[in-house]
């Protein structure tokens, strides 16, 4: 078995050197994690497989695969794609929504030496493009839902094999009537045509009849191309080694152990994946740490259909529930959500801030708090989190994940001293080893002694607990004040009035900006007057929002995040 070393260079920078966050860690939680058991997500993925070859991996709509069909089934698939000439390094896209085929073929693809690029199966036809010219993808698995969106730029890429699958393709006599309803009630598949696609059902059935051939794979080697939101501009992808995703599920498996120190911990953990697995957050949370434990992972397709949603999680006893603050707030908002029983469940947020109001009211309604934490794409993705046997609700981000330095800095790369808000710079062996094709973004972003700028704004308390006040991009400059939209939003989210907010700043002839939010009504009555009264009570002057302007939804991206670049039109 080979050993990746994984401790993290160099104490430069006035917070990293002192690693003052080490004093608020639960004895239980190493300041530097171990080396690497793994050379390989390979390596671990097959390991795992065997060990836990009987419990349940994946369960989608009813239906499960074990830890032991995962093996079976990644192996057909494997063995398809070695047939099809692709060679070590070569780049393969999955658009597909959590069903069970998304797995499958993600652990396919690492297994066969390739790498994976993940993609959102709404993108337009021009996003799709953008990303599979830009990572030069010679593969995609797709489901049909999307499959016309292939089909309309397929000729402008280096796609040659093209895997089409359906909803309910792995779900047995079940999947014809989910297939029926899919097609031709909800009218969910638009008409597509794309010659000499494989399905995947035939993918599998001519692999289990080819010999797989063992890649040789090493923890340098890039896994996934890990394009970044797009709410930054331009979509990079981020190159995520094995050494980077495997390093990071080690930490998060160090870091859940804060969750079980006054609580018996099961001998079978049970997720709930209702973040998209092509987002980072799911990919490491759910998927990566899920199956280095042994765990379950009920996928949820939609959890947009919340009355669904709740419904579905009725059916299991959860024990790790990874969200984002828009979904938790989303559920509380329904009738049903107060039958479930979510007293035992150890509940991540990430993706976005947790605005206040929605820790307190979940706390409210299941007895548990949300814990926060951060990372983004590039840090694959979990740099900092709170504790989980925290007894309250700290509004920050946490502590750095072990063998994880952060430094606050100014704009000229400086350190800054504890309270001062800068720039939240981090290293440690999950940051990512620079964007594809793009040295002088990677340049940018990378400091000469290995620090990544995350572009987020924040300061670190005495404890070593850091809070974010915003992306720099995001500030406003109201006559020379600085003002962070995160803030006003948390405000907002406090009236009972207010489903939900989003803050921008606008132009202003004599403030230079002023701030404006748009907000969804859960109280239909609500009036500007009653919005400008809260954040009057709430707010300094400054900040207070000049202008209001209501809406009946917000614009998000596919994973929930409030997308302000379109608000500010």
């Amino acid at each position: 078995m080979n050993t990746v070393s994984v401790s993290s260079s160099g104490s430069s920078g006035a917070q990293a050197g002192a690693k003052i966050w080490l004093a608020s860690y639960p004895e239980s939680i190493p300041a530097e994690i171990p080396s690497l058991d793994h050379a390989s997500i390979t390596e671990l993925f097959e390991e795992c497989c065997k060990r836990y070859a009987g419990r349940n991996a994946f369960s989608s709509m009813g239906k499960s695969i074990t830890y032991g069909d995962l093996d079976t089934l990644t192996r057909n698939v494997t063995a398809w794609l070695q047939s099809t000439g692709l060679e070590k390094g070569d780049r393969v896209a999955v658009m597909m929504p959590n069903v069970l085929q998304n797995p499958i073929a993600t652990y396919a693809i690492l297994r066969a030496g390739l790498i994976v690029v993940n993609v959102n199966p709404l993108y337009t036809p021009r996003e799709l493009e953008y990303q599979l010219r830009d990572s030069g993808a010679k593969a995609i698995f797709v489901l049909e839902n999307f499959a016309h969106t292939v089909e309309q730029v397929l000729a402008r890429t280096d796609v040659r094999h093209v895997v089409v699958t359906s909803m309910g393709e792995m779900l047995g006599l079940k999947g014809l009537i989910v297939n029926y309803v899919v097609r031709k009630v909800k009218k969910l598949v638009p008409a597509w045509s794309i010659p000499g696609h494989t399905s995947f059902r035939r993918a599998l059935e001519q692999g289990r009849r080819l010999t797989l051939k063992p890649a040789s794979i090493q923890g340098s080697d890039i896994a996934f191309l890990q394009y970044t939101g797009g709410t930054t501009g331009i979509a990079k992808g981020a190159m995520l080694t094995h050494a980077n995703l495997l390093t990071n599920q080690v930490q998060m498996q160090l870091w859940l152990n804060s969750a079980y120190i006054t609580k018996k911990r099961p001998e079978v953990l049970n997720f709930v994946c209702a973040l998209p697995l092509y987002h980072i957050f799911a990919l490491t949370v759910n998927s990566l740490m899920g199956l280095s434990i042994g765990a379950h992972n009920v996928l949820i397709a939609n959890p947009r259909d919340i009355p669904a949603f709740i419904k579905e999680l009725g059916k299991y006893r959860f024990d790790i529930f990874p969200g984002l603050n828009t979904l938790f707030n989303a559920m509380m908002n329904n009738p049903d959500f107060a039958k479930l029983d979510l007293s035992h469940v150890s509940t991540l947020a990430g993706g976005m801030a947790v605005q206040r109001p929605v820790a307190e009211r979940w706390q409210k309604m299941t007895g548990t708090w949300i814990t926060e934490g951060y990372g983004l794409s590039e840090t694959s993705p979990v740099a900092s989190a709170n504790r989980f046997d925290t007894p309250e609700f700290t509004g920050t981000i946490g502590l750095p994940m072990p063998s994880t330095d952060f430094d606050i800095r100014d704009e000229a790369g400086n350190s800054l001293p504890l309270g001062q808000v800068g720039e939240i710079c981090i290293r440690g062996p999950q940051v990512m080893a620079g964007y594809w094709n793009q040295p002088e973004e990677t340049a940018r972003v990378m400091t000469p002694d290995g620090f990544f700028r995350s572009g987020d704004m924040g300061f670190m308390d005495e404890r070593g607990f850091t809070k974010i006040v915003d992306r720099k991009k995001d500030m406003i400059l109201v006559s020379g004040f600085n003002v962070y939209p995160n803030e006003i939003e948390e405000v907002a989210a406090m009236h009972p009035g207010i489903l939900e907010a989003a803050v921008v700043g606008v132009p202003d002839e004599h403030s230079g900006e002023a701030v404006k939010i748009f907000i969804v009504k859960k109280d239909p009555t609500l009036t500007e007057e009653d919005v400008k009264a809260h954040c009057a009570t709430n707010l300094t002057n400054y900040k207070r929002p000049r202008f209001i302007e209501f809406r009946t939804e917000l614009p998000k991206t596919n994973v929930g995040k409030i997308l302000r670049k379109e608000l500010r039109g």
